[in-house]
């Protein structure tokens, strides 16, 4: 009997370990790959609208389909037919660039839209089906899916690292819409995953949620406190940086191919690999923020994160694919994990220890509104503007001030937020 209740529990794990795996390798077949694929087919000017989606579209279908997956439909079910529609969008999205002479943005786009709509609710999905089956296991989430968690990021680098090395057709994936197809087929094969797994049934605490509550709307409240509002504005400000390097830096890589001197470097040539390391970064520094939480508090531990995408945004101004300049790069992904967990743990962490316990929900889904949604789409739109005017639109294309800009308006929130935000006492216990 203990041996079979072992071989169960381990299953268990294995099964959720799979499910988390898949889930990121679908994004991590094209989201940092596909700005690259877009500017060689002349859509480089429109890389912000492709991006800006993931950020409109996390303003509400997340809350949506949540809804439904708690009222209506098991989870497990609905991230079954959420991959399903996603995957279908994106496999159209893959086999049009492929067959068409000339790729269209007013084609492709609306595709491309299509399959987000539906996939971004699935991150949510996908954490929500494994609390639930490891809380009906007599697990505890808290500290059992964490671990399991980390197999998503796994699947993100497999993913990107496949698309690297991988050639189809005589050209790499990274530059070609085959990645779009690679994507395509694994939410599919997600799709029938997710009928295998554990019944998530509807109702329970979470299904009478409205919808203003699922979507963080009854946190606004918050802004009445002088210190959260200050806080959620620069989640506006700090999420506006989040998605730029992963909409234009493996595009900034591949315009050195136009430089023979340089057309064959490793970081030209392999920069899915190259930027890969700015996940592996992420995954190591997760363990660090608890650490850094307690010794230095939040303003320090975010202050860290704004000072790393300066100098992420700035080293990609002055390095180059060759040495001794591409180990800028490299700096520049190592910093990635402090710049980007640093801030989203750390500021999760914040909410949930500064707001009332009967809001921390709803306020988690503002931070996320904020941050994820607001702030990355306007900071998409913002950052297609600058790279139009200095390298997409411009006579002679210049990536380096650009990067710099980029640098330069995060200098400005940094100082902003040194001087402006004010930690106050920690409401946990409320």
């Amino acid at each position: 009997m203990h041996r079979d209740a072992f071989s169960l529990d381990s299953w268990l794990k294995i099964r959720l370990i799979l499910l988390v795996f898949i889930q990121y390798a679908v994004w991590g077949a094209y989201l940092i790959s596909i700005g690259r694929y877009l500017a060689q087919t002349g859509l480089g000017s429109q890389i912000k609208w492709f991006f800006a989606a993931n950020g409109i579209v996390s303003l509400f279908m997340p809350a949506l389909v949540g809804i439904i997956a708690d009222r209506y439909i098991q989870a497990q079910r609905m991230l079954s037919i959420c991959h399903a529609l996603a995957g279908v969008f994106m496999l159209s999205a893959g086999l049009y660039c492929l067959g068409a002479e000339h790729v269209s943005f007013g084609t492709l786009y609306p595709l491309y839209a299509l399959s987000i709509v539906f996939f971004m609710p699935t991150v949510a999905l996908t954490n929500s089906v494994s609390y639930t089956v490891i809380g009906s296991a007599g697990g505890d989430p808290v500290k059992d899916y964490p671990p399991i968690r980390l197999w998503g990021t796994v699947g993100f680098i497999c993913s990107m690292l496949a698309v690297n090395w991988i050639s189809v057709g005589g050209g790499r994936m990274q530059d070609s819409s085959t990645q779009l197809v690679l994507s395509g087929i694994l939410s599919i094969i997600l799709c029938l995953y997710s009928l295998t797994l554990p019944e998530c049934p509807t109702g329970g605490v979470r299904a009478g949620r409205s919808v203003a509550e699922a979507m963080g709307l009854k946190a606004f409240r918050l802004f009445g406190q002088r210190h959260l509002a200050v806080f959620f504005v620069f989640c506006i400000l700090m999420g506006s940086a989040l998605q730029i390097t992963n909409g234009y830096a493996n595009t900034f890589l591949s315009s050195f191919s136009a430089n023979p001197d340089l057309a064959n470097t490793f970081a030209v040539r392999n920069s899915n690999a190259l930027l890969s390391l700015s996940q592996v970064s992420e995954t190591l520094c997760f363990l660090l923020v608890p650490f850094c939480m307690k010794r230095f508090g939040i303003k320090k531990v975010l202050l860290m994160s704004m000072t790393a995408w300066v100098l992420r945004f700035g080293l990609f101004g002055i390095g180059s694919p060759d040495i001794p300049g591409v180990l800028l790069f490299i700096l520049s992904c190592i910093l990635y994990g402090i710049a980007f967990d640093f801030f989203n743990i750390a500021g999760s962490l914040y909410v949930e220890q500064n707001v009332e316990a009967g809001v921390r929900t709803s306020a988690q889904g503002l931070f996320m509104m904020m941050s994820n949604g607001v702030g990355a789409t306007l900071g998409m739109i913002g950052a297609g503007a600058v790279m139009d005017r200095y390298v997409f639109k411009a006579a002679i294309p210049d990536w380096s001030s650009a990067w710099l800009v980029f640098a330069g308006y995060m200098v400005v929130v940094t100082l902003l937020f040194a001087v402006f935000f004010r930690n106050p006492e920690s409401k946990k216990n409320s």
